[in-house]
């Protein structure tokens, strides 16, 4: 098990997979079983994921994903949505709440409008970049989880959104995020890491 800062430090965006690297629902699911832990607005956890690894499917996403290599060798192309309607879900994920006596009637009901209220008010632009924000939130998750697992992965934002939710049969309230393409990295011809930002130059105090 790596400790949280060679996660971190040793984690890169691979260009290029090992090819004929097979990932078991078994890792695939100990990662998303970190992965739910993400923080989201009001715990709405408005991420959704589709995973490819049938190479058929897989063709067809490389074909909306402007023909990017990685997809190929890729041992699974993950696309993450996210959920524009997450709101309506409040009820539901805040009973647990309610029948253990955590929060009493009033505060569930208090909580339940005040949230509908909140993304209503604020119209579709604010719920769609939500979707986006928080489903980014959980796919950096999903890519340290990854990582801490051994497995590399490749944050992608190059492909056709109408054409990959049609190719996925995404419902039309979800929006991509973006694909994750994980595997074993190839690193015969990696690059050095590029250059980082020292943090004087992208963190203020106070003021900008």
């Amino acid at each position: 098990m790596k400790d949280f800062v060679s996660v971190v430090t040793e984690r890169r965006s691979a260009n290029k997979f090992n090819t004929g690297v097979p990932i078991e629902d078994k890792e695939l699911h100990e990662i998303f079983d970190l992965v739910k832990y993400a923080p989201s607005s009001f715990n709405l956890q408005h991420a959704h994921y589709i995973v490819v690894r049938d190479e058929a499917m897989k063709q067809q996403v490389y074909e909306a994903a402007n023909k990017q290599y990685k997809v190929q060798t890729a041992s699974a192309v993950i696309l993450v949505l996210g959920h524009m309607d997450a709101h309506q879900n409040v009820e539901e994920i805040n009973e647990g709440l309610l029948n253990l006596g955590v929060i009493n009637k009033q505060e569930y009901d208090f909580t339940v409008s005040a949230v509908h209220q909140f993304y209503e008010e604020r119209g579709e632009a604010f719920k769609r970049d939500e979707a986006i924000r928080n489903a980014n939130l959980s796919a950096m998750l999903f890519m340290l989880a990854a990582k801490e697992k051994g497995w590399d992965s490749s944050p992608m934002i190059g492909f056709d959104p109408e054409a990959i939710m049609k190719v996925l049969n995404v419902p039309d309230r979800y929006v991509p995020a973006l694909l994750i393409g994980i595997g074993q990295e190839d690193t015969s011809k990696r690059r050095v890491r590029g250059y980082r930002k020292p943090v004087g130059e992208f963190v203020s105090y106070e003021r900008f």
